[in-house]
């Protein structure tokens, strides 16, 4: 099985990028936008001067549980620059997102609880509500964490849209909303 086909069936329709579009962004933004990947694993990320995004990260299911992941992860804080993703929200009946928020909470990341994330996926129409998470080195505020999910959401997820979808996915500023006050529930609590 190729790297796609591994993303396609871990990740939700809605989540994934064509792989013409994560094709394009490594040969073109092959300075930002990487692959790693081994047997059991595949990482897709982008590293910008000021932070790194993780686009998608698959563990085999046959290989988690053996630290594969949080070596991976370990690798990315080594660079010592904030450390940004995006997660579906708990879902009770889907054990794999409650697995996956219990991996991130010990690798020591933190729901951004300001930032809100609310995209119609153009693979399904329908609209996709994430959570973001992110580590840092320095404690860096929500604030900043946000600006630099608005330049990657442009740099990345929009990167030629109309050209490999034949639409655009909407803007920034309608997917992404900063609220001060952060009244969103912290996704990590009840967790073990």
């Amino acid at each position: 099985m190729n790297w796609f086909d591994k993303l396609q069936e871990y990740f939700p329709i809605e989540e994934m990028k064509s792989k013409e579009h994560m094709e394009l962004l490594l040969k073109e933004k092959g300075d930002v936008y990487f692959k790693d990947e081994g047997l059991d694993h595949v990482l897709m990320y982008a590293e910008f001067e000021e932070f790194i995004f993780i686009d998608y990260l698959y563990v085999s299911s046959e290989s988690r549980g053996k630290g594969i992941g949080h070596q991976l992860i370990e690798q990315l804080k080594q660079r010592e620059k904030p450390i940004i993703l995006e997660v579906e929200p708990v879902d009770y009946k889907e054990t794999d997102s409650l697995k996956r928020l219990n991996f991130y909470k010990r690798e020591k990341f933190k729901h951004a609880k300001a930032i809100g994330y609310n995209r119609r996926s153009l693979a399904t129409n329908e609209n996709s509500r994430l959570e973001i998470l992110y580590w840092s080195p320095t404690d860096q505020n929500e604030e900043a964490i946000y600006q630099q999910m608005r330049q990657m959401y442009q740099d990345i997820h929009t990167y030629k849209d109309e050209q490999i979808y034949g639409q655009a996915y909407q803007s920034a500023e309608e997917v992404l909303t900063f609220d001060q006050v952060g009244k969103n529930v912290d996704i990590f609590s009840g967790l073990k």
